[in-house]
């Protein structure tokens, strides 16, 4: 055994340190990851109208899929997983397509179309090279904008009380949230260690503090589940839905290669390199053959934690060990039913107020990817009829109304279907111009005008 290999240093993807240095350090992933892991579950349970028990059993798939994803990452299975510091876990750019598909068909539906979207994601893994050039960051950078914008209703009916609340949009509801929000905005931006890492965190439970006190906080659940049980194995079914594949097949294509920055930042960051395509490949077939397994045990889709990745590129602590061992708390939450009742409780309005700010960097994370590439008339075209014609169009559904019911289904409920095909063909079709190039064109026109 090599002296690397029997290293104990936590910046070294080989170390093992010892179990008192590595826990508080894979506790802050934990911390930074559980709230985007298990409030999509959440979210997606109210949508389709889930019973207590129910959305209780979606949270502890979310926890058990994420531990088996992320220890897939860290400790590959021949080519499956990119033997990289990543955290893994259900993630939020699925979620405006799971509403639009949960509303229409239900969690079985759902699931159906993710074990398709799943084997399309291997597909991807294994192709990355060549697809990579056709998800320019003008193109990846468009879809996770529109992302970002189609999950704000969310959060502001969160903020409410919820869809469907009594009393929705009452003071209590809407003071709780924005409590909940400069709570996550003081410690983001003027603590330092634990407190500004898992800020989100804090202010969710400032405001579930609140909540108790206010008396809507509803135990009910967690006294009805068990302390330990195993993960159900086809317990919300499958269906398969021509209109709900296409959807999911899409969005999976285009995560994956989004995938390519997190795996890239995990190495620019963390080890002072860049990723390799075997790293890549097994990294992404990784995600989506956890997906596949996923859609028979409730786990919703999932994808790298961008948040996980700024730790490692902030911290340099890359060692899989750390990161396994954070893996294990995830996985241990997934069989204890308890856990996930007691996530559950949370109020929706703390939801709203803490998710807001998550959905707001998830616009912004698209922001930047565009603006890697120049703002030249062309991507500007590109970037702005793509979020025109997406958010326009599921604004204002009905202008489908005399097309068949599966094109309103795929078509009239997610931004984010229509923003990626647009941005797609758009940025095949356009000639590739840059705004050198541009300026050529008035001098040249221009100078004919002076001629005439």
């Amino acid at each position: 055994m090599s002296k690397k290999q029997k290293s104990n240093s936590v910046f070294d993807l080989n170390g093992r340190p010892s179990v008192g240095k590595a826990i508080p350090l894979s506790i802050q992933h934990v911390l930074a990851m559980i709230v985007g892991n298990i409030t999509p579950a959440i979210i997606i349970a109210g949508v389709v109208g889930m019973g207590s028990a129910d959305k209780t059993s979606l949270v502890q798939a979310a926890m058990f899929v994420a531990g088996i994803a992320t220890l897939i990452q860290l400790y590959p299975i021949w080519k499956v997983g990119s033997r990289l510091p990543i955290i893994m876990g259900v993630s939020f750019a699925y979620v405006p397509t799971l509403i639009s598909l949960g509303s229409e068909y239900g969690i079985a539906g759902i699931f159906g179309a993710q074990l398709v979207g799943g084997l399309v994601g291997v597909l991807v893994g294994i192709f990355i090279k060549p697809l990579r050039k056709f998800f320019p960051p003008i193109v990846a950078g468009t879809v996770v904008l529109t992302i970002g914008l189609s999950l704000y209703p969310v959060a502001i009916n969160y903020i409410g009380g919820g869809v469907g609340a009594e009393n929705f949009g009452s003071l209590l509801y809407l003071g709780i949230a924005f409590i909940t929000l400069a709570v996550v905005l003081v410690c983001n931006h003027f603590a330092k260690g634990y407190f500004k890492l898992a800020s989100i965190l804090v202010g969710i439970v400032v405001g579930y503090i609140i909540s108790l006190i206010a008396g809507i906080v509803d135990f009910a659940p967690v006294r009805e589940a068990a302390w330990f049980e195993l993960p159900k194995f086809g317990h919300f079914g499958m269906e398969f839905h021509g209109p709900a594949i296409f959807s999911m097949v899409l969005i999976y294509i285009v995560n994956s290669v989004q995938a390519v920055g997190d795996f890239s930042a995990t190495t620019v960051g963390g080890l002072g390199r860049q990723v390799t395509d075997d790293e890549l490949s097994g990294g992404i077939i990784g995600n989506g053959l956890t997906s596949v397994v996923a859609s028979f045990f409730g786990g919703l889709p999932t994808a790298t934690f961008s948040q996980n990745v700024g730790i490692v590129a902030m911290t340099k602590v890359v060692s899989r060990f750390v990161l396994a061992l954070g893996a294990g708390f995830i996985l241990l939450a997934g069989f204890i039913p308890k856990f996930g009742a007691l996530m559950t409780t949370i109020p929706q309005s703390v939801l709203g107020g803490a998710t807001i700010t998550v959905f707001a960097m998830i616009t912004m994370t698209g922001v930047k990817l565009i603006i890697q590439d120049e703002l030249s008339g062309r991507n500007v075209t590109v970037v702005g009829l793509a979020v025109a014609l997406g958010m326009g169009i599921t604004q204002v559904p009905e202008i489908l109304s005399q097309f068949p019911h599966e094109v309103t289904v795929i078509f009239g409920n997610s931004a984010v279907v229509i923003a990626t095909i647009v941005a797609f063909v758009l940025n095949i079709v356009l000639p590739k111009k840059t705004i050198a190039d541009e300026e050529k064109e008035r001098k040249a026109m221009e100078a004919e005008h002076e001629v005439a």
